[in-house]
């Protein structure tokens, strides 16, 4: 099916506000497919889309700012069922991730990318066969995430996030309430693997 099911930004900064993108369907990117640019998102919705690989919700390869956003009930048959971030630095403010599923990564993926997620909500997330309900962190990224809270999410390893092969976030100040995993999995909250986390302030019950 391609990119970018319900837009596909290839450069540029667009600004879009009170935006809803419900429906779609794509390889990657069935939301929205961020090829390099830089699109500003207020108050925007990604809800029940559908990718074939990567990001349900949104695929980003590029640096997007999205400030008040809801990503709700995307699927990604393998990564990101919220989100994907691959090589990107989005900044993600005062926005929900909720019932997004994906094999990995139900509610925002990450890879070789160093998001800045502040103030943001992941509810109800799943990883449906493999890790990280909430977030996945891989391949030397480092992302910063503050003031967020994990709520439900489930996955087989790392129900809330999952931090694996060299990874360096930065989580302060979060709460991650009732994240689980299944079939004798770890890290109900918190999975790392093969890398360095710094927590600060945070409450894991």
């Amino acid at each position: 099916i391609g990119v970018g099911g319900g837009m596909a930004n290839g450069g540029g900064k667009p600004i879009l506000t009170n935006c809803t993108f419900t429906g779609n369907s794509a390889d990657r990117g069935a939301g929205m497919y961020n090829s390099s640019g830089s699109p500003e998102l207020t108050n925007c919705t990604f809800g029940n889309n559908r990718a074939g690989r990567w990001g349900g919700g949104m695929d980003n390869r590029g640096s997007p700012t999205l400030i008040n956003c809801t990503f709700s009930g995307n699927h990604a048959s393998e990564v990101g069922g919220g989100m994907a971030n691959i090589g990107s630095t989005p900044a993600v403010t005062d926005c929900t991730f909720s019932v997004n599923s994906a094999t990995w990564a139900g509610g925002m993926y990450n890879i070789d990318s160093s998001p800045t997620v502040t103030s943001c909500t992941f509810e109800g997330n799943i990883a449906t066969d493999e890790s990280g309900g909430g977030i996945y962190i891989e391949l030397n990224s480092s992302p910063a995430i503050y003031d967020c809270t994990f709520t439900g999410n489930t996955a087989k390893w790392g129900g809330g996030v999952i931090i694996t092969d060299g990874s360096t976030p930065y989580i302060s100040n979060c709460s991650f309430i009732a994240n689980s995993t299944y079939e004798n999995g770890s890290g109900g909250a918190i999975s790392v693997y093969d890398s360095e986390l710094d927590i600060v302030n945070c409450i894991l019950v």
